[in-house]
């Protein structure tokens, strides 16, 4: 109120002739008795709705290419040895649009067998979420080792599936990201033997010249960010890992 204040007085004063009018809205709250059930299944709907924009970066972290991505680049950077660069915000940007990129064909079959045809008033509540869902079924079995699954439905007491669509969506998703997270460490594995080899001949080339108080990450630092740098390195790991899922 004292900001409405002082800029009507600065008005006032260097545009006198100039009319000041503000108007306030009004908001009200309040709990009414619903009217019938389906004044209630709106708010229940609504609600819904609600709760699954809160939920929706864990649902990015679940059901998409992002776990495996971020943490391969994660651990890219410790095996520079490069702390902070880069920082995670380019990280994590360039993993979420690499995300949109690899998921782009299962964004497409959501959006036309699921959410062209809800809109269009053809498909039921339940049919759409289920139509919707299907694309990241197919693409967490494909990218969802056997052994996983079967150690999540052994946990979860249910009987043996027959086929992929007796399988819980709720018992794949956790075998989905016990899988990433298997593929993202030997991935990164893989990205530190060269790194480790470059830090040990390092480390013995400085000891045997005596140069003990030399930290051997000053030498190697340089070394392995050019060598990174003259195979191309973000190019090669980004189409690798593009390549990785089926």
């Amino acid at each position: 109120m004292k900001k409405i204040v002082s800029i009507s007085f600065l008005l006032n004063i260097f545009a006198p002739g100039l009319v000041f009018a503000v108007t306030l809205p009004t908001v009200r709250f309040g709990l009414e008795q619903a009217k019938g059930p389906e004044q209630m299944a709106t708010v229940l709907q609504i609600l819904l709705l609600l709760t699954i924009l809160s939920v929706a970066p864990a649902l990015l972290l679940m059901l998409t290419s992002f776990t495996r991505l971020v943490i391969v680049f994660s651990l890219l950077r410790h095996a520079l040895g490069t702390q902070q660069t880069p920082p995670n915000q380019v990280l994590i940007a360039l993993a979420l649009f690499l995300t949109f990129y690899i998921m782009s064909p299962v964004f497409h079959k959501v959006y036309n067998q699921a959410v062209s045809p809800y809109l269009a008033g053809e498909l039921s509540d339940e049919e759409f979420f289920k139509d919707a869902l299907s694309p990241f079924r197919e693409f967490m079995f494909k990218n969802t080792r056997e052994k996983d699954l079967a150690l999540m439905i052994k946990l979860s007491g249910e009987p043996r599936p027959e086929n992929k669509e007796d399988v819980s969506t709720l018992t794949l998703i956790p075998a989905f990201m016990i899988s990433e997270l298997r593929t993202a460490f030997e991935i990164g594995f893989l990205l530190y033997i060269p790194f480790l080899i470059i830090d040990m001949v390092v480390a013995s080339v400085l000891l045997s010249m005596g140069m003990m108080m030399l930290p051997p990450i000053m030498i190697s630092l340089p070394i392995k960010v050019l060598l990174f740098v003259l195979v191309d390195g973000w190019h090669l790991l980004v189409g690798s890992l593009v390549r990785s899922f089926g």
